[in-house]
């Protein structure tokens, strides 16, 4: 086999390969949204049906018109938008600020500073529910979504940190030298010359944060006591039943709560790109 054979052949097998991982990834969300489609003689059949015979919005109209446990979609739908852009904005200006710090001061407890990020990325989710369910309501922020919002902020706030410094780091400081030199201000300098060259980590750790805040549960369901104050991944609990599990609705559910993911995903990654390019200087 000549060598340009062997070429052709590597590259169809890595093509074929992306391919079988991509469908292996977006199956599970074509049949979520195909399932939201189907009648309930096809969910509930023991035929595999890849697309629906004939489309049926019953499933969607009951979740838009009839609510979930008396309330509207759009309660939990802004409750959780709420929570998920709250934890960005606090998350990431916090997650910024620390970042530089660590990655351009050197002061006593740095390293001792960094692996505690780490220590608390291994803890899991569940063994601190009580200590953090006690401290929001010693807060008086029980049944409040800020106190949702501030248990995301700690949650996301170490992984924010670590994946900031490593973007700050990677920035010579030679750049922030020149700027004072010039006559710029120190926070002139961060804002102008750091900030658009860490600003891709940054949409990196914003998606990060809004996807770990939206899909959140365990919190939501016990730091809220009323009902208007559940987010939507609490609201699909309802469609789970003594009597049956709404599989058509739980489907169409689940896909209008992917879709403003999808949205703050593609707003954000438009950032990312100009980010790119943003505050690069000519060599």
């Amino acid at each position: 086999m000549t060598p340009l054979a062997r070429k052709r052949l590597n590259k169809i097998a890595l093509n074929t390969a992306g391919v079988l991982v991509f469908l292996f990834a977006v199956f599970p969300v074509y049949w979520m949204v195909s399932t939201s489609f189907k009648a309930n003689d096809q969910i509930f059949t023991t035929d595999f049906i890849p697309f629906p015979t004939h489309f049926t919005f019953e499933h969607v109209g009951k979740v838009l018109t009839d609510g979930v446990a008396g309330n509207s979609i759009w309660v939990y739908m802004r409750n959780s938008a709420i929570v998920a852009l709250g934890t960005v904005l606090i998350g990431s200006a916090f997650a910024l600020l620390a970042a530089t710090a660590v990655a351009r001061f050197r002061f006593k407890g740095r390293t001792s500073f960094l692996i505690t990020l780490l220590i608390v990325q291994m803890i899991p989710t569940e063994a601190l529910l009580i200590p953090l369910f006690l401290n929001v309501r010693r807060m008086g922020l029980y049944d409040n979504l800020l106190g949702l919002i501030v248990i995301q902020v700690g949650l996301t706030l170490p992984f924010g940190i670590w994946m900031l410094r490593t973007f700050v780091a990677a920035v010579p400081k030679s750049l922030e030298e020149a700027a004072w030199i010039d006559g710029a201000s120190r926070f002139t300098t961060f804002w102008k010359v750091l900030f658009p060259l860490v600003a891709p980590g940054l949409v990196a750790t914003s998606i990060f944060s809004f996807i770990t805040a939206w899909n959140d549960l365990i919190f939501a369901l016990v730091l809220m006591k009323d009902t208007t104050g559940y987010t939507m991944p609490v609201a699909l609990q309802f469609f789970f039943g003594q009597r049956g599990t709404d599989w058509g609705a739980i489907m169409a559910t689940s896909t209008l709560m992917t879709l403003p993911v999808i949205a703050f995903f593609l707003l954000v990654q438009r950032r990312m790109v100009s980010g790119l390019v943003a505050g690069a200087v000519k060599g």
